[in-house]
């Protein structure tokens, strides 16, 4: 190892006040996250429930789902153009994006709640990295840091926020690192040590110790799922299938939203392509929820969704809700909305392996494993997290359903990594407001 090499960099001392820095790091990252969950799961109960039930209505009317994505697309519009910041990057740059400047925090979080609470398809994780890595970076400003130092702290940050919607510092962890491998190599895990500690200082502030029970913080969880025992060849292979027509429908899913980004910009402009996005994502709610399926399963990043989703004995629904689905989360993908993309992915691949459900009385278990793996492998490009996640997701009722997992995962990382290299559709980067 020579004196200039990444290792070399961080070491005795300040590589320990790194990693307690971390720590420290952990507990308001963690506070932000929560607020923030918590403060956008409020407002979805105020305006999808307590506001249809104040208007006489026992669910959402049509035409409030019609307006009301239009509405948090005019929100969007106001934190991306009088905002600094752009209200963050877009969905279509990925999970990262640069650490953001202490000022652009108030943009991100206004735009990702407008985005998150009033219908938008993406998800929470996006926002939550960009607020925690603010936190970290306005909480050690005071400290002399260099540049490296600074970027290590800040991504201790991103990882206990994130941590706080997938679940604890496992796949948090593994996210991270396996979106930052590339980059790091053999400096990966003394960079990232600080984020492991600040993801486990965080979870415990969310989940709580001894009679403390920790911050009410919603996120993906399926109760109740039934043991599944055995794996099967037949669904080993049925795994490989729902990989590999999640990882077409994510490929056309991006294909469609780089579309809407280029040419909705170039006609529309911002914040035109914004309220006809929002709008959009309305009409297709009402659609789906004339077809027989329920407007708020299309709506949203679909985490609250799943339980419903597995529990579904309809084709047709089914089929309706993919279609529906699919089609609002490239138009919130590309129009301009900020928020997350592996949700939605997510849902997606559970709704292909609810069909398996229906027509093959497999295990939801089952379902919900290797859908959840192969949607977030074919959006994220991320293997190693997929399959972790799915199997947290599952518990002790899917551990032999971990296979499935693997072989989804595999298949729909395999299928959409050829369908894109082949295809090398460009992203559509925005521009600035």
């Amino acid at each position: 190892m020579t004196a200039s090499s990444p290792q070399s960099q961080v070491h005795g001392w300040t590589y320990l006040r790194l990693v307690l820095l971390g720590a420290l790091i952990g507990a308001p990252a963690a506070l932000v996250a929560a607020g923030f969950l918590g403060l956008v799961h409020y407002l979805q109960h105020w305006i999808w429930q307590d506001l249809p039930d104040a208007l006489g209505y026992s669910s959402p009317p049509w035409f409030l789902v019609v307006l009301l994505p239009v509405v948090g697309a005019a929100i969007v519009v106001v934190a991306r153009r009088f905002l600094p910041g752009d209200g963050g990057h877009s969905p279509l740059a990925g999970l990262g994006g640069g650490p953001p400047l202490p000022s652009h925090g108030l943009g991100i979080a206004l735009a990702a709640t407008a985005t998150l609470a009033f219908g938008a398809v993406l998800g929470p994780e996006a926002p939550l990295v960009a607020l925690g890595a603010v936190v970290a970076v306005v909480l050690t400003s005071f400290a002399r840091l260099d540049q490296r130092e600074s970027a290590v702290l800040s991504t201790s940050g991103a990882f206990a926020a994130v941590a706080a919607v997938f679940g604890g510092p496992i796949v948090a962890g593994v996210l991270m690192v396996e979106s930052a491998a590339a980059g790091l190599g053999a400096a990966m895990l003394p960079v990232l040590l600080p984020g492991f500690v600040a993801a486990a200082v965080g979870y415990v502030i969310i989940i709580g110790f001894g009679d403390w029970g920790g911050l009410d913080v919603p996120g993906l969880a399926v109760p109740s799922l039934p043991q599944y025992e055995g794996t099967h060849v037949t669904d080993l292979l049925l795994a490989v299938v729902v990989g590999v027509v999640a990882a077409v429908i994510v490929v056309v899913v991006r294909t469609l939203a780089t579309r809407v980004a280029g040419n909705g910009r170039e006609r529309f402009g911002m914040p035109g392509l914004l309220l006809a996005g929002g709008l959009a994502v309305g009409v297709l709610a009402v659609l789906a929820d004339a077809l027989g399926a329920s407007s708020q399963d299309v709506l949203f990043s679909g985490q609250a969704s799943v339980p419903t989703l597995v529990a579904e004995d309809s084709t047709s629904i089914v089929f309706v809700l993919l279609a529906a689905k699919a089609l609002a989360f490239a138009v919130c993908l590309g129009c301009g909305f900020r928020g997350g993309f592996i949700f939605p992915a997510i849902f997606l691949g559970i709704g292909l392996a609810t069909l398996a459900v229906i027509w093959f009385d497999i295990s939801p278990t089952w379902a919900i494993a290797a859908g959840a793996a192969a949607g977030m492998a074919a959006m994220s490009r991320l293997l190693l997290s997929s399959i972790v996640f799915a199997a947290l997701l599952t518990g002790t009722a899917g551990l032999d359903a971990v296979p499935a997992a693997v072989f989804a995962a595999a298949a729909a990382w395999l299928t959409a990594t050829t369908l894109e290299h082949r295809a090398s559709p460009a992203l559509v980067p925005e521009a600035p407001t």
